[in-house]
């Protein structure tokens, strides 16, 4: 029987990474950049896309949108972010375990890892080089928040760019999310993924697994239990 090709993408922040100082910061110089008022209040971020937070952002402040925010408010928000990019070593930080995790599996058989995530792309790729994760990961084939997808959509983009790139099929059965919100966990299962939860941002595992995670650990420290469970749930009903 042939090897499955297994596609393992992972969410980014309090996923892999907590840049949460960097990422404040530069959103409130974005948002006094676009609307020349200050940021008073930034609504939850965890599962969302980039372009949910900014249009919460604006109206939690007051301000009327019109089509023109959002793509000022992602360029400067990129901007922003790329200025501090020194400051992402200094106040950001890997999670316990992460590193060893993207090792890891990147040595099982015919593993491809990838990110999903709601960041935009720039500021995305920033935090995985500034923290040395980069080199795990094949940027190319995953999804972010600067794309006019959901989630869902953006799992399943991921699935068909890594098919092209590699020339081999990455089914649904053979693809794992690997997030920390149960936003991202129903988003999984949207695009038919199955889904590791992480109790390493604001939700709880009972949250995670009321969420329909199809596995669920306190955090990526433990890498053979980690392991172990993405061979499962990729292997699962694989061709």
């Amino acid at each position: 029987m042939s090897l499955t090709h297994r596609l393992v993408l992972w969410n980014i922040d309090h996923t892999l990474v907590d840049v949460g100082r960097v990422t404040r910061e530069a959103y409130a110089e974005a948002f006094q950049r676009v609307t020349g008022r200050p940021l008073v209040r930034l609504p939850p971020t965890a599962g969302r896309n980039e372009s949910e937070i900014i249009f919460e952002a604006l109206a939690f402040n007051d301000v009327v949108t019109t089509d023109d925010h959002l793509p000022a408010f992602i360029d400067a928000l990129a901007t922003s972010f790329a200025a501090r990019r020194r400051l992402i070593a200094e106040h950001g930080r890997v999670l316990p375990g992460a590193r060893e995790a993207l090792v890891a599996i990147g040595r099982l058989p015919e593993a491809v890892q990838s990110v999903i995530t709601g960041s935009i792309r720039p500021n995305a790729l920033i935090k995985l080089s500034e923290l040395g994760l980069d080199r795990f990961l094949d940027a190319e084939v995953g999804g972010y928040g600067s794309e006019t997808f959901t989630k869902g959509a953006l799992i399943e983009l991921a699935r068909i760019r890594a098919g092209r790139k590699y020339g081999v099929p990455f089914g649904e059965s053979a693809t794992v999310y690997i997030a920390d919100s149960p936003l991202d966990v129903q988003a999984g299962h949207i695009a038919h993924s199955t889904v590791i939860g992480v109790a390493t941002g604001t939700a709880t595992e009972a949250e995670l697994r009321a969420a329909g995670a199809d596995v669920v650990l306190p955090t990526l420290a433990d890498t053979p239990t980690l392991v172990r469970a993405v061979e499962h749930l990729t292997g699962r009903n694989a061709p």
